[in-house]
């Protein structure tokens, strides 16, 4: 799987190397706790919101078959501790994924629907993500008592890891977290929305929804997007 990659090295071309942080992935502490659903945090108990007042807010989700032989959780900005007041943020995960798992269109769609699931569906205690997958955008409520009880980027990403990994497909994962000021969130935004677009097509195309391409309403991020279109005409006629 390789028509997410050039995505992919468009996004880490926005990030200066040399200020980007690696947090450690485990420690002697046990893991952050997590909750069974979200739990609200009302503005009286946050400290600051990522992404609130209408500053950015992104989450983008990228597969690769690059080899990778170990997870990574990056930042690129201050850590949740050092930050004050509202932020932009974003959320960068990149999953590496065998080949061998795309080859079985029903598998292949199962398998992008439990990670889109996966995705939105882990709670850190005091860190509330309240997602618009329709406004493409993720701002998270960070709790005042969470972060004096040690709450940071670490445990967050660490916990991400855990979820990913529970699936058996997954070799390897990246997560990034920003919240550098004078990033250029709006050109990642579109990278991720080139992303969410990408993934819609892989949706319909492993589940055979729309197999004309003439009727798709996706048929532009086929066209755009390389290797896309060949994938779609190879399952067409199989």
């Amino acid at each position: 799987m390789d028509i997410y990659d050039n995505l992919i090295e468009e996004c880490i071309r926005l990030i200066k190397e040399s200020e980007t942080r690696s947090l450690p992935l485990a420690g002697n502490q046990p893991l952050w706790e997590t909750e069974s659903e979200q739990r609200l945090i009302f503005q009286r108990d946050m400290a600051y919101e990522l992404g609130g007042n209408g500053l950015s807010a992104v989450s983008g989700l990228a597969f690769t078959s690059r080899p990778a032989g170990f997870d990574r959780l990056l930042l690129y900005g201050p850590d949740l501790p050092q930050l004050q007041a509202d932020s932009p943020y974003a959320r960068l995960t990149i999953l590496h994924v065998d080949d061998g798992h795309w080859q079985d269109d029903q598998q292949a769609y199962r398998f992008l629907r439990r990670m889109e699931h996966t995705r939105y569906h882990v709670y850190p205690r005091g860190f509330m993500m309240r997602i618009s997958t329709s406004a493409n955008r993720e701002p998270v409520r960070v709790s005042r008592q969470a972060l004096q009880s040690g709450l940071n980027f670490a445990r967050v990403g660490q916990l991400f890891l855990k979820a990913y990994h529970e699936h058996p497909q997954i070799q390897a994962a990246t997560l990034l977290f920003i919240t550098a000021p004078d990033f250029p969130y709006e050109l990642l935004a579109q990278k991720a929305a080139k992303m969410e677009a990408v993934t819609n097509s892989l949706d319909q195309i492993f589940n055979r929804l729309v197999m004309d391409c003439r009727s798709c309403n996706l048929k532009p991020v086929c066209d755009e997007m390389e290797g896309l279109r060949e994938l779609h005409f190879s399952r067409r006629h199989s």
